[in-house]
């Protein structure tokens, strides 16, 4: 791609309410991202083409398969925040697999916005499984844990 095309398209980017422009042509694939006043220019080396292009991909939706969903009662982050297993680092963890839990027992903390939230059993039984890791960010609805 010659400098002159270059600068057109570069121009072309800075003066719209175009973010990010990306161009592949025979010779290589330039991507301009324009962002808080720097503009980014990214030139890529030309790839081999192993057989010539007929048409445009379609798009394909990928749908992931689900998860089985684990026997007995999952209990569900009900907040977004950072899990944590035990009230500071180095303590021992709440529950472990294997413990017995009463319903209204704290089981864990989730931080939200400098917050420790502790998560209580909303059933009693025995943890069997524990689906987050200490630390780990959850999400609102997120599994935790599986108590039978």
């Amino acid at each position: 791609m010659d400098l002159r095309k270059l600068k057109t398209l570069i121009d072309l980017v800075s003066d719209s309410n175009v973010s990010e422009l990306e161009i592949t042509e025979a010779e290589g694939k330039v991507r301009i991202v324009k962002g808080g006043g720097a503009m980014v220019y990214q030139a890529a080396q030309p790839t081999m083409v192993a057989a010539p292009v007929m048409a445009a991909p379609q798009a394909v939706d990928v749908v992931p398969a689900a998860p089985a969903a684990p026997a007995g009662h999952v209990v569900k982050s009900p907040m977004v925040g950072t899990f944590y297993r035990s009230s500071s680092p180095g303590a021992k963890s709440f529950v472990e697999v294997g413990s017995q839990v009463k319903e209204g027992d704290t089981i864990c903390i989730i931080e939200a916005m400098k917050i420790l939230n502790e998560i209580e059993a909303d059933k009693a039984g025995t943890v069997v499984q524990m689906l987050c890791e200490n630390g780990q960010a959850v999400e609102y609805g997120q599994p935790l844990y599986v108590i039978e």
